[in-house]
């Protein structure tokens, strides 16, 4: 869709608004950008007659946002942040051939991504990575990235889904939160301390569905909305944690978290490599794919 240049205003004018509306002053915002509060003047009136609204009343000697302006400004910060990061972004390649831009699900991106990173830059040296972390599908016209880490159901819109993996869980915890807890079968964990993943509420009772347990008292505990939390509170010692054990591999490696039941359940859904569709001939897009299936865990 063609754009109106009519309606997109200059970015020093959004510029203007938001730094005078921070400091509840022209004078201030002119000072802060090195202009005349003039200048900064004429710019607001300029956006206030393009808008059609009034966005700031003056009060004593101060201008204060109008409700139009209230509700006019988050807007103008996320332009203004959006615009900020793509010239950082478009800076940080610009000295590099080839670059990739990757949005992750936050813990798998820390946890689990980041960490083999280099053994892709080492295959693809010359490569920039820009790697962001989104927890819920977007739309690739709105955000420029080359490809995404989606868990879920392989539907995206306008974009191609590759199967990575699936996702199992099982139950972990601290090695001093075991000693105060003996367990000798699943039932026992009915009564300990439990963590939950604030978005997947259900995943104790389903466990314990499946391993002779009771799902009634499967929702008591602490609860998080990221694994990353989860694990931190698990190692802390504050519960028993459902996880996938490949996002606790070193907490593993090193004992700070142990498993209780060798018993994992595995997941509906499952992790998706997506890329858009005007991007699926993209050579980097089409190497990072072949690399990261030979590191999924098979």
């Amino acid at each position: 869709m063609k754009l109106s240049r009519r309606l997109i205003p200059d970015v020093t004018t959004l510029q203007a608004f938001e730094c005078a509306a921070r400091h509840g002053s022209f004078t201030q915002a002119a000072h802060e950008l090195n202009l005349t509060q003039s200048a900064v003047s004429r710019q607001i009136k300029d956006l206030e007659e393009q808008l059609g609204v009034l966005l700031f009343e003056r009060v004593r000697q101060r201008v204060v946002l109008s409700d139009d302006g209230r509700r006019f400004l988050p807007e103008v910060r996320k332009l203004l942040h959006q615009t900020e990061e793509t010239m950082l972004r478009a800076m940080a390649s610009a000295s590099s051939e080839h670059s990739l831009a990757i949005a992750t699900l936050p813990t798998f991106g820390s946890r689990w991504l980041t960490p083999r990173i280099p053994a892709f830059l080492a295959e693809h040296p010359g490569t920039i990575i820009n790697i962001a972390s989104r927890s819920a599908p977007f739309d690739f016209d709105e955000e420029n990235f080359d490809l995404a880490i989606h868990y879920g159901q392989p539907v995206w819109a306008r974009a191609a889904c590759s199967y990575l993996c699936s996702e199992e869980i099982l139950p972990a915890a601290s090695p001093e939160l075991l000693k105060s807890w003996p367990l000798s079968e699943p039932k026992d964990l009915e009564q300990a301390p439990l963590l939950h993943l604030a978005t997947r509420p259900k995943l104790w009772a389903q466990w314990f569905e499946l391993n002779g347990g009771s799902a009634d008292t499967a929702y008591r505990g602490h609860r998080f909305d990221q694994f990353a939390m989860v694990i931190e509170s698990a190692v802390a010692g504050l519960g028993f944690a459902l996880l996938p054990k490949y996002l606790i591999e070193q907490e593993l490696a090193t004992g700070r978290l142990c498993v209780v039941f060798d018993r994992p359940m595995e997941m509906e859904n499952s992790y998706y490599l997506v890329v858009p569709e005007g991007k699926l001939e993209n050579p980097l897009s089409q190497a990072f794919r072949a690399w990261i299936a030979r590191q999924m865990p098979k």
